[in-house]
């Protein structure tokens, strides 16, 4: 598996905010987000390749039961499957951050972190090559896919936000998942990889909230590290 960084800390996002996890970061995408923050795993993914049983001994070298897998896109990732197989054998509670695009085909997983991408990902002209700007626009829904997830997991749906207008899209999407969708499992969390503007984004995001019966997702980490490798 081509590994992007692995690390122990907390979790910063979603329903285990503040958990003591292990986070393994797979490179490699299929979709190129205009904002993502970790364009090191996938605009230009970077990492080395390890074997399974080498990165079951890393984590399991840290006192966590919680292993959080994201990326890039993990489940492209070659070895995912086993991967998490090991980790289900072992134990551990998995969380896979996925944009829901690839079918779980029975993968084990505790905790789907699904963050369906919105129009506002696709990057724009000149930032990459058409070619790519076709495929991301064609690849980031995939309604029968995130059912598939919602269905079938433990889940939580975060969506990246920074504008009221993006609310009326986040409801077309989640209205197009089949599955029992709770308010609360949807997650508003602010788009920015600095505090200054994580914090700018708060009063939307809490009015968004109030007035959709969604829950609030803060960026932890950020506050506390920064936007840092490895944190």
């Amino acid at each position: 598996m081509k590994i992007s960084e692995l690390f122990f800390s907390i979790q910063g996002e979603g329903e285990l905010t503040g958990v003591p996890s292990v986070f393994v970061r797979t490179s490699g995408c299929n979709l190129r987000c205009r904002w993502c923050d970790t364009k090191y795993s996938s605009w230009k993914p970077e990492g080395d390749n390890v074997t399974v049983d080498e990165l079951v001994e890393k984590v399991c070298s840290y006192p966590a039961r919680h292993v959080v897998i994201s990326g890039g896109e993990p489940m492209i990732a070659k070895g995912i499957k086993e991967f998490t197989g090991r980790l289900n054998e072992l134990g551990k509670h998995i969380t896979i951050e996925t944009a829901g695009t690839v079918a779980p085909e029975g993968i084990k997983c505790d905790l789907a972190s699904l963050s369906p991408k919105l129009s506002d990902s696709t990057p724009q002209e000149g930032d990459i090559s058409e070619e790519w700007i076709e495929r991301h626009e064609s690849k980031r829904l995939n309604y029968d896919v995130l059912s598939e997830w919602v269905e079938s997991y433990e889940f939580q749906l975060k969506f990246v936000i920074s504008k009221e207008e993006e609310i009326k899209e986040i409801q077309e999407v989640v209205d197009q998942i089949r599955g029992n969708i709770l308010p609360e499992k949807i997650l508003l969390m602010p788009e920015g990889t600095d505090p200054e503007t994580i914090r700018s984004r708060y009063d939307l995001l809490i009015n968004l909230c109030k007035e959709n019966g969604y829950r609030m997702c803060n960026r932890l980490h950020i506050d506390l590290f920064g936007n840092t490798p490895g944190t």
